[in-house]
This record gives C-alpha cells, structure tokens and sequence, in this order.
C-alpha cells in the first residue's frame, strides 16, 4: 500500500471510530428527529456525526473536498473528494434495528479508493482499500462463487425504490433468484463481500449511498456496476448491481435491463 493510501486508510478508520459512539449513544435511547423536505428521517446523531468527521478531514487533509448528506458539498471539484453518510439506514435506527451504519469513502479524481462499512450496533465493519484485499472486523473477507440465479440470495433495502422501468426489470430478478431480502441497507452489501448472500440490487441512491461500497466489495472479489455495467464514481445515476460472482453480474444485468 503507497503511503498515501496507508494515509487515507487510517484516517477513514479514524472517521469511523468518531462515529460509531455517536450513533451507539443515541441509538434505541429516543434521538431527536426530523422529517426531511424528502420525507426521509434525520436525527441528531447523523448531524453529530457527520460534524465530527469533517472536522478530522478538514484537520487532516484541508486541500480535501466533502460531500456528506447532511451538511452538502464542500469543495466537490477537488482531486480527492471524501464522500460520507453518517447514519445510513436512519429509518432502521430510529426504529431500533440495528443494520444502520455509517458509509464513508475517499474519491480520487472520481474514483472511490477507500471505503467502510461501519455498522457498530451489528458490531460488523467492513474496509476496502483501492489494490488490497477488503477486510471485515481486520481479517480478510471473500465473496462466494454462485453462478445461477436460481441458487442466489438477493439483498434489497425496500421494493418501494424501483418504479416504473426499474420495478419491471427488479420484479423479473427477484422472481429468479432463490430469495430474496429486504430490509438491509448498507449492511447488505458487507454480507455479499463476506460470502453471506450473492447479490445486492438497488435504485434512487445517492453518491453518499454507494461510493464506499466500492473499494469494500471490488478488494472482496465482487462485481459492482450501475444498471448498464459502467462503474461507480461521483456522478452516476443511482441504480447499483453488486454481485459476488462476475457470473452472476453478468445474469442479473442481462435480466433488469430485459
């Protein structure tokens, strides 16, 4: 790993160790809460959250620009861009489940280099860094070989994200596959990179939604594209494809874009 990745690396994991107490003080414990002009919850613990993380990055690394779902963009044009969510999965933390987490990722030149997955309440944290083998709690993870769709367990956050042309080709996929899931935000896609489950498929995602997941499910051996099979970086259009197989990447596209 170059130094100025081991750089980056340790400060994400940094990022995330400042979360996740935030979020584990308020979590189950009635946080105060607002409803978005999107109709989406937010709490006091993502705003805490995502406060103390730009504070770190801006000590660190000040040349750095942010992008975060609470406090906006900050510098979005910069060549290294960190890109985070605080508490995804706020609906699962409002309501006690404990899948919510914490996304955080470094873009350079708009490319997601560094990623975490920190679900603190599910004591489960997942890294990825650009040309290393992912990791989930510091020790190496794998996604599994699956090639039929038939024999695939399919993650989903909710049905209600697919409409029109999305819902028609996602409603063929999960009618293939062995079952499918929903209900798993972030956490969903750790279990592919760790072998647990086979696909992840999703629309209407933000940047904040996605970019960590890269670095975390390709150093796994996973497959994540948008919806035409293009990669993942600041400015795509929200529908994500992560497969554990290229076999199975490759099936899932073919069948949502039929």
């Amino acid at each position: 790993m170059s130094a100025d990745l081991a750089s980056f690396h340790r400060l994400a994991l940094r990022l995330a160790d400042a979360a996740a107490p935030i979020a584990l003080r308020y979590f189950r414990n009635d946080p105060e809460t607002e409803t978005k002009s999107d109709a989406s919850p937010v709490t006091i613990a993502d705003r805490e959250s995502e406060r103390v993380m730009r504070e770190l990055i801006h000590a660190h690394f000040p040349d750095h620009g942010i992008i975060g779902e609470e406090f906006g963009a900050d510098r979005p044009d910069a060549s290294h861009v960190w890109v985070l969510d605080p508490i995804d999965g706020t609906k699962s933390f409002v309501s006690g489940r404990p899948l919510f987490g914490a996304l955080i990722a470094l873009c350079r030149d708009g490319k997601p280099i560094v990623g975490v997955i920190d679900c603190p309440a599910a004591n489960d944290r997942w890294v990825g860094v650009a040309g290393e083998p992912s990791t989930h709690n510091g020790k190496p993870c794998r996604t599994r070989s699956c090639d039929k769709l038939a024999d695939a367990i399919l993650y989903a956050t909710s049905p209600y994200m697919f409409e029109g042309a999305d819902w028609n080709g996602f409603d063929r996929l999960h009618a293939s596959v062995k079952f499918p899931i929903f209900g798993n935000d972030c956490h969903g896609y750790g279990l592919v990179a760790s072998g647990w489950a086979d696909l992840v498929v999703e629309a209407r995602l933000q940047v904040y939604d996605y970019a960590a997941l890269v670095p975390v499910a390709e150093g796994a051996g996973g497959v994540i594209t948008d919806w035409a099979g293009q990669p993942l970086g600041l400015h795509n259009d929200g529908r994500v494809v992560l497969a554990g197989d290229r076999r199975m990447h490759r099936a899932a596209l073919e069948i949502l874009n039929g």
